[in-house]
């Protein structure tokens, strides 16, 4: 664990897992007997950094969940470290609500999970979005919390617009500015290999994706229109390319 994560605010690590990782440790409490029961699921995040779920009423977390809504999910930050345990982690506790009609969201969640498409039309498959009660976390040693939901999600009072202008946003820099999403990836996140896309933006940062590969762009600060947020995205890629210029100055010096 690093300085700056030991330092964070404890809301923040925890939201800071919830958007930077695409699954999770689903708990639900299975049938009459509340027995615990854990599966995966793939998630993704609102704007407010709630948990969203696209899942299937064959599955039994789905009917678990309709029995009792209360879940637990584990957003396990600890992947690649040499210590595992000195890694963030975050269970987060609340109920799933089933939010079938929610067009924005259905398509937030299939730009971050492409191959859900499919499902989504299917009668038998559902998204839900889990209400954030209270999340246990733990971060290292000594840095154990429990937070309250209101501490952890992000106050999304004032950025409706960006809401609504978001898939356009991703639709005009895959198109337009597939070069600029590519030094994100690059300069500004250490990853390699071509073809990044953005897959969403929200008030603090944007989603990338390649093939299963996904990255975390944090913004300096929260934006909350489609104009601030190309202000942003504007900055972020002028420091990318300043970037490159010093690699390439330093290559053929």
């Amino acid at each position: 664990m690093d300085a700056a994560t030991q330092n964070e605010d404890p809301g923040f690590t925890i939201r800071r897992l919830l958007r930077e990782q695409p699954r999770a440790a689903l708990g639900t409490l299975l049938g009459e007997t509340g027995e615990p029961y854990v599966s995966l699921a793939m998630v993704t995040v609102d704007h407010d950094a709630e948990p969203v779920l696209l899942i299937s009423d064959l599955a039994d977390h789905t009917r678990n969940i309709r029995r009792d809504p209360r879940v637990s999910l584990l957003f396990d930050g600890t992947a690649g470290l040499a210590v595992a345990l000195t890694g963030a982690r975050a269970s987060v506790q609340g109920r799933a609500v089933c939010i079938d009609g929610d067009e924005r969201l259905a398509k937030r969640y299939v730009a971050h999970h492409p191959d859900a498409e499919l499902y989504l039309g299917f009668k038998d498959f559902h998204l839900f979005k889990v209400r954030i009660e209270k999340a246990h976390l733990v971060a290292g040693f000594g840095r154990i919390h429990w937070v309250e939901g209101e501490k952890i999600r992000f106050d999304t009072s004032g950025t409706a617009a960006l809401a609504a202008a978001e898939a356009e946003i991703v639709a005009h820099m895959n198109e337009d500015h597939a070069d600029a999403v590519q030094l994100y990836a690059e300069r500004l996140l250490g990853r390699t290999g071509g073809g990044w896309k953005l897959t969403g933006v929200d008030p603090e940062g944007a989603d990338l994706r390649r093939e299963g590969e996904t990255a975390r762009l944090w913004f300096d600060k929260p934006v909350h229109d489609a104009e601030s947020c190309r202000v942003e995205l504007v900055r972020l890629v002028k420091r990318a390319r300043a970037m490159a210029q010093e690699v390439a100055a330093g290559t053929s010096g």
